[in-house]
């Protein structure tokens, strides 16, 4: 039973007793509200005095709740301290909070925050309502809805009387569901999301969007050279497939590639995963996810460039038919590749991806998100995924992307002329696993990717390894899809994603060499 979420512009009169009410801040921020502010919410259950004791009763360490009715009516504290590596919204804990706390029938969720924090505090909400269950629920009720709405406070901490306009709801609306679409499908197990069942996740938001997806499947993918993709794939029951969405807008001077890793479920192939890591490898397609989420979003934003989102399908099986170890393949690229570990199989369908984003599309930029590696989760944690990418702006640009969506990110060593040897192979162009596990493991798997760009490539590679971050205990977060909004926001022409773009001047344009 999927809750829904509406988000308004402005708080609405409630009785706690009927639909309960979270009042969720930071300390300082909910200290500011008079009891005038909320009261629309409260009454009559709850008075000014009781309010007032509430608030003085609040100490987080680092969060802290209070009653004020029942449990119908709570005020919730988030952590006071905030790093500069986290979020100021403190996303996470407002999903952990909220989670904790919803009653599961309609209610309202009221969030105080700095208008800075608005966006990435919306996504957090939305991330605390995962869609998949299977769960058998005697007694059917019609599915709970939860509005979420905003107390916005300015950069000097005084409230902000005006409601938010409904462009910047439809806005959050967009991306909500974009989120809720990627973690949907990275909830779902490999029996109902499988290559087949992905497409026609694609096939949904292609027909809403007025796009028609392209689409290169089974044999076809090796006719056409796709030997990453095929090879990863043709082992599966269900062929392996390259579908790209494109949306080219009249007047764009820009072209943008999102590429996805879609490996619906990772078995390791024939170098086959135990029976501790292969449970939860239906997340591994949580790139493509993501890239499917965002796209709908920023498509739904007026996005002014050229945007293609590709999405490199395939299950990593074991059959007659499976990638073996030493056999060597052919990819998109032209580059060959001698294979020494078939459960290093993101890599290869990625390679393929960035390669037709380079010589069909002729992208400006290449953005390729994957959950990629292991390593990824030791060296930037369970927050923050990786980026690697060719371009200081770039990477700087995500960054502070990243701290204003709460998705997060963090660096790792772009170096290719002292991390690109570890794939070296005496019969092939490369090997497709590293010879030391332990040299920069993350920067090593991305540059396998970038490599069938051409280290040479003029244009702007960023390569995002987000294997940690996909999800929280067992459900998926939707990791991305607020990233690649807020990142590529400034390319919309929605005043919210505008509003939450990192405020930097981008270089000059250099022409990709062909």
């Amino acid at each position: 039973m999927a809750t829904n979420i509406s988000f308004n512009a402005s708080l609405t009169k409630t009785d706690p007793h009927e639909h309960p009410v979270l009042i969720i801040g930071q300390l300082p921020h909910l200290s500011l509200l008079s009891f005038e502010d909320v009261q629309v919410k409260l009454e009559p259950r709850v008075t000014k005095e009781s309010f007032a004791n509430a608030l003085a009763c609040l100490h987080p360490n680092p969060t802290d709740t209070c009653p004020l009715y029942l449990d119908l009516a709570t005020l919730v504290a988030l952590p006071t301290k905030c790093s500069r590596h986290n979020t100021t919204s403190r996303a996470h804990s407002i999903t952990k909070l909220v989670s904790s706390n919803v009653t599961g029938v309609n209610e309202s969720i009221v969030i105080v925050c700095e208008k800075k924090d608005l966006f990435a505090s919306a996504c957090a909400v939305v991330r605390a309502f995962p869609l998949f269950s299977r769960k058998n629920r005697r007694g059917a009720t019609p599915p709970p809805t939860v509005n979420v709405e905003f107390i916005v406070l300015d950069h000097n901490d005084k409230i902000l009387l005006e409601p938010i306009s409904q462009s910047e709801i439809s806005c959050i609306e967009n991306v909500a569901r974009g989120i809720r679409l990627a973690a949907k499908i990275v909830d779902t197990p490999c029996n109902e999301m499988n290559v087949s069942h992905f497409l026609d996740e694609v096939q949904v938001i292609a027909g809403e969007l007025g796009l028609t997806p392209i689409i290169i499947r089974g044999e076809d993918l090796e006719a056409h050279g796709f030997g990453g993709i095929y090879g990863v794939g043709k082992a599966a029951a269900v062929p392996p497939a390259l579908c790209i969405l494109t949306h080219e807008p009249a007047g764009a001077s820009k072209t943008i590639a999102w590429v996805g890793k879609g490996i619906v479920y990772d078995t390791g192939g024939l170098s086959i995963k135990g029976k501790t890591a292969m449970p939860g490898m239906k997340r591994d397609c949580g790139g493509a996810a993501a890239i499917l989420g965002a796209f709908y979003a920023a498509v739904k934003g007026g996005f002014t460039e050229n945007l293609h989102a590709i999405f490199c399908l395939a299950e990593n099986s074991v059959g007659p038919n499976a990638t073996r170890p030493d056999d060597i393949h052919k990819l998109y690229s032209g580059l060959t590749v001698e294979i020494n570990n078939t459960d290093a199989e993101g890599r290869l369908v990625l390679s393929d991806g960035v390669a037709y984003a380079k010589k069909d599309l002729k992208a400006d930029i290449i953005l390729d998100m994957a959950t990629l590696t292991g390593a990824q989760g030791i060296a930037t944690g369970k927050y923050h995924g990786a980026i690697l990418t060719n371009s200081d702006f770039w990477e700087q640009k995500a960054l502070d992307a990243g701290k204003i969506s709460g998705d997060l990110l963090s660096p790792v060593p772009y170096c290719p002329e002292l991390h690109f040897c570890e794939f070296s192979s005496s019969v092939a162009d490369m090997k497709n696993s590293v010879a030391d596990r332990n040299n920069a493991q993350v920067s090593c798997a991305g540059l396998f990717v970038a490599a069938h760009l051409g280290f040479d490539y003029t244009g702007t590679w960023i390569h995002v390894d987000m294997a940690s971050p996909v999800h929280s205990g067992e459900r998926a977060t939707g990791y991305g899809v607020a990233l690649l909004c807020s990142l590529f926001g400034n390319y919309t022409t929605c005043s919210l994603l505008q509003k939450f773009a990192p405020n930097v001047t981008e270089p000059p344009l250099k022409k990709v060499c062909l």
